[in-house]
């Protein structure tokens, strides 16, 4: 399918590579030529020189063909401007932005403009790494009700079937992270020596879920 991004910076280089690599035409926008020197040689797809929200810019770019938009500039002004404008009148279902304001994207978000807030991405990417597991979720929905996160169990559930765990604690064990790989759980997955939990509930019942399952279950029985 054709992507059209807007922002040649290293988010927007590093996507538009990624894309073309799996197969996708691309179109990339910068308002400074100087800006394309960081996608390689060998890259094919369009590079348009102009305003990602200038209606001319972005048909040059293919946007009436495009299935989907991303808005990766520095600005996030500008960003929310194209998106709409890829939305709005170019009827591009797939739009994505870019937001350093996370109390702007929360509000986008709202209006039903995916973003994603750069600036509180990466605290709560840090902040998981340095407090306890389960701390800060890894997703939290736009309305801020359902959250996805890491929940820290205790070695005395070894061996328990996830979809014991989740009568226990009346949730949705969403996926287990095992050795480094993604699992999807299954009704006759077991917890192994290592297993990280990864729980999708109400935001306000983590502090139970987590309380009770880094308890033993002979604990909370």
């Amino acid at each position: 399918m054709h992507i059209v991004i807007m922002g040649c910076g290293r988010v927007g280089s590093t996507i538009a590579h990624i894309l073309e690599g799996n197969g996708h035409s691309v179109a990339i926008i910068d308002r400074d030529p100087q800006a394309f020197r960081r996608l390689k040689a060998g890259f094919r797809g369009r590079r348009v020189t102009g305003i990602g929200f200038d209606r001319d810019v972005l048909q040059e770019a293919g946007i009436e063909s495009a299935a989907a938009y991303v808005a990766v500039s520095s600005g996030d002004n500008s960003n929310i401007i194209s998106a709409r404008v890829a939305r709005e009148t170019f009827g591009v279902d797939n739009v994505v932005a870019r937001i350093y304001d996370s109390r702007r994207a929360e509000v986008y978000q709202r209006l039903g403009i995916p973003t994603v807030a750069t600036v509180r991405w990466t605290a709560d990417q840090i902040l998981r790494r340095i407090l306890p597991e389960g701390a800060e979720p890894l997703w939290r929905d736009p309305t801020g009700t359902v959250v996805l996160a890491e929940v820290a169990t205790n070695p005395a559930w070894i061996g328990t079937k996830v979809t014991t765990l989740e009568d226990v604690v009346g949730a949705r064990i969403a996926f287990v992270n095992r050795m480094g790989e993604a699992l999807v759980t299954k009704p006759d997955t077991v917890v192994q020596e290592g297993d990280v939990l990864h729980v999708i509930a109400a935001e306000n019942d983590m502090d139970r879920i987590n309380k009770v399952l880094a308890a033993a279950p002979e604990e909370e029985h």
